[in-house]
């Protein structure tokens, strides 16, 4: 059974929620305060961690930094209706994805088993290895040069998705259906934010030369490597 840690000081809606996602099969663990959320969070019990912004203490910008430097369990941010700066920092954080409040119970359940279901989390362990890099999605370990590089459980998917399409544009579409489990909206930058993010943890391949490059209006491409590049 998957677990869901929800962090989040409103405890008649977090007592509502346990009652919803539990008659729905999912385990549930509710906890108020950002420190106690962040020390459960650490404990790697829970396949999906619903953290919301706004808590006492220690905020949940704030946990979600730390648990990164730690762990990349997936997590889903509640942030109030309209607060951009809340979404565009929590994923450059490394949230996987947001809900903004208010929001109904249902839609929860559906972005939590969306991401539940993204590449990764299912099949047998593989190895890709191109260029200087190797990705084990048996561990989901990104090794570059032989050196480990840390992502978070959304960016290791999006780099996944691009590898196993190197040379071929992956469309926006795509991107959003397979990573962020949920449907294509033209105004949804969020994309955007993470595919910089991944460039700037993978680096240049060569000086000048981005892996992963934007088709306008179209997607973004994984390039592959020309002979000449190689042999320098």
């Amino acid at each position: 059974m998957d677990r869901v840690l929800v962090i989040d000081d409103d405890q008649e809606m977090c007592g509502m929620l346990e009652e919803y996602l539990r008659s729905e099969g999912l385990a549930v663990e509710t906890v108020h305060n950002g420190e106690d959320g962040l020390t459960r969070a650490l404990s790697g019990e829970h396949s999906v961690i619903v953290l919301d912004v706004m808590l006492p203490g220690m905020n949940g910008i704030e946990v979600l930094r730390r648990l990164r430097s730690e762990s990349d369990a997936r997590v889903l941010m509640l942030t109030a209706r309209g607060e951009e700066v809340d979404k565009i920092v929590g994923f450059e954080v490394g949230a996987d994805d947001y809900v903004p409040k208010p929001f109904s119970p249902r839609e929860l359940l559906v972005r939590i088993r969306a991401i539940l279901r993204r590449p990764g989390s299912n099949g047998k362990p593989e190895r890709i290895v191109l260029d200087d890099l190797e990705l084990n999605t048996g561990n989901r370990c990104l090794r570059k040069g032989g050196r480990e590089v840390e992502l978070t459980a959304l960016e290791f998917n999006l780099l996944e998705l691009l590898l196993r399409s190197a040379g071929r544009v992956v469309t926006r579409e795509q991107v959003t259906k397979l990573v962020l489990g949920r449907q294509f909206s033209a105004s949804d930058r969020s994309i955007d934010v993470h595919v910089s993010k991944l460039r700037r943890k993978l680096g240049e391949r060569i000086p000048g030369e981005d892996r992963i490059k934007a088709i306008r209006s179209v997607g973004y491409i994984y390039t592959i490597a020309h002979e000449d590049e190689k042999q320098k």
